[in-house]
């Protein structure tokens, strides 16, 4: 990732507006999961990328259209639905040699600060945690869809986000040495966000 809980709540000041209100620009939306992805790529035999994907991803996202800064995102990720195309490489990921799906089962993103950046991208640099380790990472965010309404009654939009991080940072170290030299799996690991957002329209 350029490297993921409720939403908080904002208090009125007494005789101030309270400015996280529906209509001022602040709305809350729920991760779409069946419309939603979380993939990454990584080296292997230092040749080429493997792919893989979660299944399930679920979070909340406020976003303060008017003051982009105060705007919060938070994803949950089910590391067991983890998925390369390869039920026996996909069961060594869940063991205790990677992510130890069994003390672990779940990734979190929680973002501390948004910061615009140029052509309407955003940096949203949050507390990735995995295996319990938690790593600060910022996600470089494409520009926001605006919103459209689908037929059955909710708001939609989309947004879309990358990272990059070592994933020895968070513990996750299995390798094994090749016989010409090198590794059989890469430390970098570059990670996609593709988010569906969604909430009642009204």
């Amino acid at each position: 990732m350029s490297t993921s809980a409720s939403s908080p709540v904002a208090v009125p000041v007494q005789g101030q507006a309270n400015p996280k209100t529906e209509g001022s620009g602040v709305h809350s939306y729920d991760i779409d999961s069946s419309h939603s992805s979380a993939s990454f790529k990584v080296r292997h035999l230092m040749v080429s990328n493997v792919r893989g994907e979660f299944g399930q991803i679920s979070g909340k996202v406020v976003i303060d259209d008017i003051d982009v800064t105060r705007s919060t995102v938070d994803v949950s990720i089910d590391v067991t639905t983890i998925n390369t195309h390869d039920p026996k490489r996909d069961e060594h990921l869940r063991s205790a040699d990677f992510f130890d799906v069994a003390q672990f089962p779940v990734i979190t993103f929680k973002s501390k600060r948004v910061q615009p950046a140029k052509g309407g991208d955003l940096f949203v640099t949050g507390d990735l945690t995995i295996r319990n380790v938690t790593r600060e990472v910022t996600l470089d965010v494409e520009p926001l869809s605006p919103e459209v309404n689908d037929p059955w009654g909710n708001v939609k939009r989309g947004a879309s986000g990358r990272a990059r991080i070592n994933r020895k940072e968070f513990n996750v170290i299995w390798n094994a040495s090749l016989d010409g030299g090198g590794v059989l799996v890469g430390d970098d690991v570059a990670i996609t966000l593709e988010v569906e957002l969604g909430r009642k329209a009204g």
